[in-house]
């Protein structure tokens, strides 16, 4: 027990921040609200978290799953009114809580009685929407409403039906609201307050670009949401490098682009100029078939017809040979990445059409290279210079792309730590005996958490406004050794092969071998020993991962170490699909323990709206806690406890006189 003179010492050396808080808490009666106010929080049950990774641009998928909550929402639907409604009755209500404003316009192309289904239908919803703002505080759920509605609803969740001097007042209320010709808005409100509610906080671990049509959509969702952090993933790397005007960055996300035949990213979302990428393809390689450059369909979708393909070939063509000249030029410019052996173009033998990898020759499988001086391969001609300065140009105006960068900025990170967990998206470089890896950022080496930390900051440093030019230039660089550097904690492979599999046949070529992390995370030991670095403590300490699809299909199992090691991407991209055999995970963690949600592929949303079909999900319990846990057992928790405490001192100084009450 703390003795009265430690506590009144304490207060004294605190003064100068006491009569700070005392701005905002100015007398006796108010600090004692506030303590007891926050004492009650912390025997709230914890909130719900939502982790996904891995969404590569698929914005229906990733739309469907966040307002569903990793089937949260069905969960609870089931447990209101499992043994009331029939199963389609809860299959609408799910769709309606979903997508309220396109259900609601089937509901009135179809249903006679309007009247009778906005009265059910909004005491349903608020059942729903009582159960799950049942973990909040007043004023927390104050804070989500809908600010035309916020006194309404606020009086419909607080007042229980079972009283009958209010059954009266509160069917009025619901009346009125259909008499008025409102229900509609008022049913879309109930809906995204529910889905709101549903998930308290959401983490993305990484990968949000490429592959998918939709990153854009989805950066714009994430953008407006409620509570979120990001860890950043290699492909978000990848682009946050190319707006930071980085050209190995632009070249290789036009790449992966056209590669999949994907530009909708690009053009319609960020607004970059394609035409002078088209007009020197068809001009460069006219004569050219670009059979090795033909693009991947894995998203779906009409055939674009044989002279889209064939332009789209050209241009994905001229856009790698681009690339590889500009990375080579990069790996010299940068010795200390020790990436020369990436220097390909110049083990080129040019007569005999084949490369020397080792101390073997492969035959190549294109040898029409009009732009390359066999000389010089690395220097880019006068056309592809300028072209890749007016490419470079867009990214750099890109509104759309330069805002979403700074929120990946202001909500992201190379790692994170919550209530227990940590987050990151690849791996934490690591030696055979599994020691922290020791890795150069910049002109200093490090290892473990201080690497995550330094990396984070070079990469601020790319967008800060204040940094001197060379600094800027070196940590624009760096984005692409964290793209495919073989040290990068973004990466950690022995080479990223994208030259082999386009040039060369034989598979052993392509074989890109991982770091020591991927080799070693299957052990508890060494997965205690990176959460010991990062100073994750707890009982229940995890690790989360993204960034490897885990091939349910041959058997992996995506929790590994005894349970401390979680691996959520399941393969979200629909590029992904023929290898995981799944189409994603999701992790909830909710008061009683952590479920990891295994999807299906999913179908669309318009199958969704109009046949009720939800994504076919299978409900894995990872680990359930021995107790329910409470806000006083989270990070939150001790925040509070940590503010409980300086409102204690305040309350001591009052009643002592050292701070009057004003």
């Amino acid at each position: 027990m703390t003795k009265p003179n430690t506590h009144l010492r304490s207060v004294k050396e605190d003064l100068r921040y006491l009569r700070l808080l005392a701005r905002d808490f100015p007398t006796v009666s108010s600090v004692t609200t506030e303590i007891i106010n926050l004492e009650a929080i912390l025997h709230l049950p914890k909130s719900t978290e939502h982790f996904l990774a891995d969404l590569h641009g698929e914005n229906e998928a990733f739309q469907h799953v966040l307002r569903n909550a990793s089937g949260n929402i069905k969960r609870k639907v089931n447990e209101l009114f499992g043994n009331t409604l029939r199963e389609k009755e809860k299959k609408d209500l799910c769709t309606l809580i979903y997508y309220p404003e396109q259900k609601l316009e089937l509901v009135k192309q179809n249903d006679l009685d309007l009247s009778d289904y906005y009265q059910t239908t909004l005491n349903q919803l608020i059942t729903v929407c009582r159960s799950v703002s049942s973990k909040y505080t007043r004023s927390k759920v104050r804070k989500s409403l809908p600010e035309e509605y916020a006194y309404i609803i606020e009086e419909l969740l607080h007042e229980s039906t079972d009283d009958h001097n209010k059954q009266a007042y509160f069917n009025v209320i619901v009346q009125t609201i259909i008499g008025t010709g409102r229900a509609d808005h008022f049913v879309v409100a109930l809906c995204y307050l529910i889905q709101r509610l549903a998930i308290d906080r959401l983490h993305i671990l990484g990968d949000i670009y490429d592959r998918g049509p939709g990153a854009h959509l989805i950066m714009d969702t994430l953008c407006s949401y409620h509570h979120l952090d990001i860890e950043w993933g290699n492909h978000d790397i990848l682009w946050m490098g190319a707006a930071a005007g980085n050209l190995c960055c632009i070249a290789s996300v036009l790449r992966l682009s056209l590669r999949y035949a994907n530009t909708q990213t690009l053009e319609e979302g960020y607004g970059i100029n394609m035409v002078p990428l088209a007009t020197f393809a068809m001009e460069t390689y006219a004569d050219d078939p670009c059979e090795i450059f033909m693009p991947k369909f894995e998203n779906g979708g009409e055939d674009p017809g044989a002279k889209t393909v064939r332009l789209i070939s050209q241009m994905h063509k001229a856009i790698a040979i681009i690339q590889f000249k500009l990375e080579g030029a990069l790996y010299a410019a940068h010795p200390e990445w020790n990436m020369n052996d990436r220097r390909l173009l110049e083990l080129i033998d040019w007569q005999q059409k084949t490369i020397t990898l080792g101390d073997k020759s492969y035959a190549l499988r294109d040898t029409l290279f009009p732009t390359i001086d066999p000389a010089d391969p690395y220097r880019l001609s006068a056309e592809e210079q300028e072209l890749i300065s007016r490419l470079q140009h867009s990214f750099l105006i890109s509104d759309r792309l330069q805002r979403h960068v700074q929120c990946l900025l202001l909500h992201g990170g190379m790692f994170g730590i919550y209530n227990s967990n940590l987050l990151f998206h690849a791996s934490v470089p690591l030696n055979e005996d599994a020691s922290m890896r020791e890795v150069l950022v910049g002109d200093t080496r490090a290892a473990g958490k201080e690497l995550m930390i330094r990396v984070d900051q070079l990469v601020r440093t790319a967008f800060d406004e204040g940094a001197e030019e060379e600094e800027k230039r070196m940590a624009c660089d760096y984005f692409w050794y964290l793209w495919c550097g073989p040290d990068s904690p973004l990466f950690d492979k022995s080479k990223m092969a994208t030259f082999e599999r386009y040039f060369i046949t034989e598979k052993e070529t392509h074989v890109e071998e991982k770091g020591w992390y991927y080799k070693l995370r299957n052990s508890a030991e060494v997965c205690d020993r990176i959460m010991d670095e990062f100073g994750v403590t707890g009982k229940h300490r995890h690790i989360i991962n993204g960034h490897v699809p885990v091939r349910v299909g041959s058997g992996e199992k995506p929790i590994k170490a005894d349970g401390r090691l979680m691996v959520i991407d399941g393969g979200f991209a629909k590029a992904y699909h023929d290898t995981t055999g799944i189409a994603g995970y999701t992790l909830v963690y909710h008061s009683r323990g952590f479920q990891l949600v295994q999807h299906a592929p999913f179908t669309s949303t318009e199958e969704a709206i109009l046949e009720g079909t939800d994504i076919r999900s299978t409900t894995q319990i990872v680990e359930m806690m021995g107790h329910r846990a409470m806000v006083s057992d989270t990070d939150i928790g001790l925040e509070l406890r940590e503010q409980i405490a300086d409102l204690e001192k305040l309350l001591l100084a009052y009643r002592r006189g050292f701070i009057k009450e004003r």
